[in-house]
């Protein structure tokens, strides 16, 4: 996605936003599979979708400063 041209913003902010759309999508498929697809409880889908979300942050941050 670095390649793409900016339309404003400027590179942390587009860097950013890249991490935090990253950990959102991981949270809500995490949270939808452990919640519906394997009939988790509540707390433990939250559970699981926010160790997803952290690991994903990271993951898309390490790509960002390659």
């Amino acid at each position: 996605m670095r390649d793409l041209p900016a339309i404003g913003g400027n590179e942390a902010v587009k860097k950013w936003g890249f991490v935090a759309m990253h950990a959102a999508i991981a949270a809500a498929f995490m949270f939808l599979l452990q919640r519906f697809i394997m009939n988790a409880t509540q707390e433990t889908s939250l559970l699981w979708a926010l160790i997803f979300a952290v690991c994903a942050a990271g993951l898309a941050y390490k790509q960002t400063i390659r």
